[in-house]
C-alpha cells in the first residue's frame, strides 16, 4: 500500500502548495471506498471528495459538471466549500468541505476519473473486480445499512444503477486512462496489509 501510494503522489508531482488529487474509480462494489480509506490512513491529514455526497439525488451519471465544477474550485482556491445544490433542495444541511493545507484528496466513487474532470485529477487509479464480486458485495452492502431499502428493493436498486453505469463505463472507458490497476479482490498470495497493482505501460 505504501508503494501504491507513493507511486499515485509521484504521478501527481511535487508540492505545490495545493492538495495533490488522486481519483479512485471503479465499479460499484469494486472495493474503491476501502482502497481510498487505506491510502488516507497514511497521510495525515487526507480528505476524501466521496462522489456519493456529490451526486446525492442527481440523475444518473448527469453529474459530471458537479465534479469539474468542484476540482476547479479546489485546483484554483487550495480548498473547497461546496454545496451540490440537491442538498437544499432535498433538505441536507451542510457542504462538501476541504480546508486550506489539506496534503492529499482523495475523490473516490464510481465516475471519479470520469474523461469530463480528467484535466484537474493528478493520478487516476482504477480499481478491477470481477462483476459477480462486485455484485454481491453491492447489494449485500446495501442490504445491510438499509440504503436503498429492504433486500428485495435493494436488488431492484442494483439493477437499476447498473443499467446506467454499464453504458457510461463502456462510453468512457477511464480505465484507459488509469495511472495504475489496483485489484479490488482476493489474490492467492497477496496478505491482507497488501495490495496488488500495475502501473500503466
Amino acid at each position: 500500500m505504501p508503494d501504491l501510494l507513493r507511486y499515485a503522489l509521484g504521478r501527481a508531482g511535487g508540492p505545490t502548495g495545493q492538495p495533490a488529487v488522486v481519483a479512485i474509480d471503479g465499479r460499484s462494489g469494486s472495493g474503491k471506498s476501502t482502497l481510498a480509506h487505506r491510502l488516507a490512513a497514511l497521510v495525515r491529514g487526507a480528505r476524501m471528495l466521496h462522489i456519493d455526497d456529490l451526486d446525492w439525488n442527481e440523475p444518473l451519471y448527469q453529474w459530471d459538471h458537479l465534479l469539474v465544477e468542484t476540482l476547479t474550485q479546489l485546483r484554483a482556491d487550495g480548498a473547497l466549500e461546496f454545496t451540490p445544490p440537491a442538498w437544499p433542495r432535498h433538505g441536507r444541511a451542510g457542504a462538501i468541505t476541504i480546508p486550506a493545507g489539506t496534503p492529499l484528496v482523495l475523490v473516490e466513487g464510481t465516475g471519479a476519473g470520469m474523461r469530463a474532470a480528467a484535466g484537474p485529477v493528478d493520478a487516476h487509479l482504477w480499481v478491477q473486480t470481477d462483476y459477480a464480486v462486485a455484485e454481491e458485495r453491492g447489494i449485500g452492502r446495501d442490504i445491510a445499512d438499509g440504503t436503498n431499502g429492504d433486500a428485495e428493493e435493494s436488488v431492484r436498486f442494483w439493477h437499476d444503477w447498473q443499467a446506467a453505469e454499464r453504458p457510461f463505463f463502456a462510453a468512457d472507458r477511464p480505465w484507459e486512462r488509469a495511472d495504475a490497476i489496483v485489484c479490488g479482490q482476493a489474490l492467492p498470495g497477496v496478505g491482507p496489509e497488501e495490495v496488488a497493482w500495475a502501473p500503466r505501460r
